[in-house]
């Protein structure tokens, strides 16, 4: 995508769904895919490993907006869904999928996730956690849900915002931060960077 006047910050991040949100509040982004290794290292807790990833891909953005040239407040930002300490990302196969929404089944789980903002002269970072319950999913609605490839690209193999909104059955915390983006905690962060999403 090519840079214009608008565009107020960098999205690090190929995410349809967090694009999306930020034209919801008004922010001007451009997107940029950053090659970011989405791997726990060893030990390492649910809660830093997103916010880590979400600072890294920050970073990566930055580094390779200033090679061209281009200086604008870069956001990063990373979701996982945990169940009892158990992180599940984006799954590998419909298979993976088929067993986090089995085990996400009749249960309550949280969804993490982390933004950072880098600028030439901070970073700035936040996290915000939900808690989601599911209702109680028989083995065909899982399948016919994976059956439809909308699980495939999303932490915990499903989108609140789409088919999956009708497993939902309570959430506490934020509908955006489950979606990939909490946009209270987001726009807090470019007000800092001195972004803001009404002008």
């Amino acid at each position: 995508m090519s840079h214009t006047l608008d565009d107020q910050i960098v999205l690090a991040s190929a995410s349809p769904r967090r694009l999306q949100l930020l034209q919801q509040i008004g922010v001007h982004a451009r997107v940029l895919a950053v090659p970011v290794d989405e791997v726990m290292l060893p030990d390492e807790q649910p809660l830093d490993f997103v916010q880590r990833l979400a600072l890294e891909k920050a970073r990566c953005g930055y580094e390779l907006m200033s090679r061209q040239g281009i200086v604008l407040p870069v956001l990063g930002s990373d979701t996982i869904v945990e169940l009892e300490g158990e992180v599940f990302g984006k799954p590998v196969d419909t298979e993976q999928a088929e067993s986090m929404l089995a085990k996400l089944s009749g249960r309550v789980h949280n969804v993490h996730t982390a933004v950072a903002v880098k600028t030439a002269e901070a970073e700035y970072s936040a996290l915000s956690s939900s808690q989601v319950e599911f209702s109680a999913l028989s083995d065909e609605m899982i399948k016919a849900y994976v059956a439809t490839g909308e699980p495939m690209d999303k932490a915990g193999a499903y989108g609140i915002q789409g088919m999956a909104a009708q497993f939902v059955k309570n959430l506490n915390g934020s509908y955006s931060g489950v979606m990939g983006l909490p946009l209270f905690e987001t726009a807090e962060l470019l007000a800092k960077a001195q972004v803001k999403p009404l002008g």
